[in-house]
């Protein structure tokens, strides 16, 4: 697959919840390097607003109707021209011992971060196979690599969007479409409202993520942790016995970070995200 930094001047990039948090920044970000962007977001309002900004594109997008995703993309490629790089960014979090969980919030988040993940994986390769070109960059957490108290099923989401992203990597060996998989930490966006910040785990910022986006683009590679710290972690903890990385866990307060999330400040978004 691609390892030549790639120009992004003229290249459609389309970006899934775009409006706001990463997705937002990611699309300035990019814009300012001269790519012809795409945002599609049911926020039609802030879509529209940030497109303006940016001489961008904006379109209505649900990413939980496969065939609006379909329609989406066709919509995009008949005012912009074929997609280069489809961003799977639309996530949200819901909060809950998983006991304590509804149905309601269980079905939206897979809906949403997984099910809106595949749509959108599985339409952009039917538009970028037959022309052997194209990259799919599909954005998971830290999340899809460990499980955390408090947000089992967002945990299971992104273990999902990860398993899929590896498996698609293989269907797609020797196609000339690449596909990566970016795993950031806790981002200070309006989803991680509430969180608590630990000593060893410090929050990131929208722009960090959306720098190893754009870094990605250029230079395809599968694997994307920001910080990229996090996978000389991760590879640590699967050296050691399960006992002594869960003492690790306890020890940096990482198993606090979703249990201890104060709900009061947590609320206005989460009603936000289970009506949109």
């Amino acid at each position: 697959m691609g390892a030549m930094a790639t120009e992004l001047r003229d290249k459609v990039i389309v970006i899934t919840g775009g409006a706001q948090g990463i997705g937002a920044t990611t699309a300035r970000a990019l814009a300012r390097l001269g790519a012809r962007v795409a945002i599609g977001d049911v926020d039609q309002v802030r879509a529209e607003k940030l497109a303006g900004e940016l001489d961008a594109l904006a379109l209505p997008l649900d990413v939980t109707d496969g065939r609006a995703f379909g329609e989406f993309l066709d919509e995009v490629e008949r005012r912009l021209g074929p997609v280069d790089v489809l961003v799977n960014n639309a996530g949200i979090m819901l909060l809950a011992p998983l006991e304590q969980e509804d149905d309601e919030a269980t079905t939206r988040q897979l809906e949403i971060n997984l099910h809106g993940v595949i749509h959108g994986t599985r339409e952009a390769i039917k538009r970028m196979r037959p022309r052997a070109r194209g990259h799919i960059v599909n954005v998971a957490s830290m999340a899809g690599k460990a499980g955390f108290p408090g947000a089992a099923t967002y945990c299971a989401t992104k273990h999902a969007v990860v398993g899929l992203s590896e498996a698609v990597r293989l269907e797609l060996r020797g196609s000339g479409v690449d596909i990566s998989c970016v795993m950031p930490a806790v981002v200070r966006t309006h989803l991680a409202d509430g969180l608590v910040e630990t000593k060893m785990f410090k929050s990131l910022q929208p722009e960090d993520v959306a720098r190893a986006i754009v870094d990605v683009v250029r230079r395809p590679r599968f694997d994307v942790y920001v910080p990229r710290s996090l996978d000389v972690t991760g590879r640590l903890g699967r050296l050691v016995p399960r006992a002594v990385s869960e003492w690790f866990i306890h020890a940096v307060g990482a198993d606090k970070v979703f249990m201890g999330a104060r709900s009061g400040e947590r609320a206005e978004y989460e009603a936000r995200v289970r009506r949109s």
